[in-house]
């Protein structure tokens, strides 16, 4: 059944007036604060009509009422206003990656904090790395005897470094001619051509076959491995939201921040510039049906630059969210085209 306008409006005022408030929403509410022209008789008649369609429910029959998931669906998708960030906060959020160095993944960490900390949510990220990486450099470092450091760096400024096994009879001179084996036949490929080159390269690797691997395996993690470059911040802030009074709650928030694989399950990159998505109660199989989730892919150009987002209650001020991501996108963007 289609809503009236006046129905809308109503559905509107609810949502609004809970997420700020938490408390249940009346029909004198709406009358003396939004909409003195119409009588509390027309919209208790209006609110009762919106929860027999689903939208509303009452806890209690002399309490107000609440919106439903439906009614937040609705909400987000078509009676939200836009939102629209302070100086201030653009300020903020400008300076949170002034003093970034260049790498993305501190890129990452940064824009997850300051999006924690403008929303009051707890914020979770990754960053975006690919096939598409292309080396410039790789650097294996002897450091105990049947153990070295490998560093890779790719264009994206991104930097991987990892401890591998070596030969423990494997000399300084050798780990370093198979270091520059390594960069003359992988410096300036993707990490995809990388990853497919096994076979041809298995007989320049011979004597160094062990090295090689590690380089491939590596690479292989860094690729398909998400769940080890996941950033959660805030995870206090859910102290702040009523919600979470309530023990079965916080468990259900809890067994979602704590786990990696299903954060950065839920961070699925979108293909436009930025691109906002938001999952509300169950969604999604790794969201509890009382939490909600907003995401944001960011890029600049080629350079995929990660997914964050917002975790919360299905409360949670969606308007203000949205405007903060796309707020961080946008200043992210400047930053890596100014580059």
């Amino acid at each position: 059944m289609k809503l009236s306008d006046r129905k809308k409006k109503i559905l509107q005022i609810v949502v609004d007036e809970y997420i700020t408030n938490a408390q249940p929403v009346s029909s004198k509410s709406i009358t003396q604060n939004y909409m003195k022209d119409v009588s509390s008789a027309t919209v208790r008649s209006e609110l009762a009509a919106l929860e027999e369609m689903g939208y509303l429910s009452q806890l209690h029959t002399s309490s107000g009422r609440v919106p439903s998931i439906e009614a937040y669906k609705l909400y987000v998708s078509e009676l939200m206003d836009k939102g629209r960030l302070t100086g201030k906060e653009l300020s903020q959020i400008k300076t949170a990656f002034a003093r970034q160095s260049g790498n993305l993944e501190e890129v990452v960490k940064n824009a997850a904090k300051v999006i924690s900390e403008l929303t009051d949510y707890t914020s979770i990220a990754v960053a975006a790395h690919d096939g598409d990486d292309v080396i410039e450099k790789i650097s294996i470092f002897p450091f105990k005897e049947d153990t070295a450091l490998l560093l890779i760096v790719t264009d994206r400024a991104l930097i991987r470094d990892k401890f591998i096994d070596i030969p423990a009879d494997m000399t300084d001179e050798q780990l370093e001619s198979a270091n520059r084996l390594v960069n003359r036949m992988f410096k300036g490929k993707r990490l995809c051509e990388v990853m497919d080159a096994s076979l041809e390269a298995e007989s320049q690797f011979e004597s160094y076959r062990a090295i090689f691997d590690c380089v491939i395996d590596a690479i292989s993690d860094y690729v398909n491995n998400k769940s080890g470059d996941v950033v959660l911040e805030g995870e206090d802030k859910i102290l702040n939201h009523p919600e979470y009074a309530e023990v079965d709650k916080m468990k259900n928030f809890l067994s979602v921040v704590t786990s990696r694989d299903k954060i950065a399950n839920m961070l699925t990159s979108g293909e436009n510039d930025i691109e906002i998505n938001i999952k509300i109660g169950g969604e999604s199989s790794d969201i509890p049906e009382d939490c909600s989730l907003v995401t944001a892919t960011y890029s600049a150009g080629d350079v995929k630059l990660g997914t964050y987002g917002v975790i919360g209650p299905l409360r949670m001020d969606y308007q203000k969210v949205i405007s903060v991501l796309e707020g961080v996108g946008k200043i992210l963007e400047d930053m890596v085209n100014k580059k």
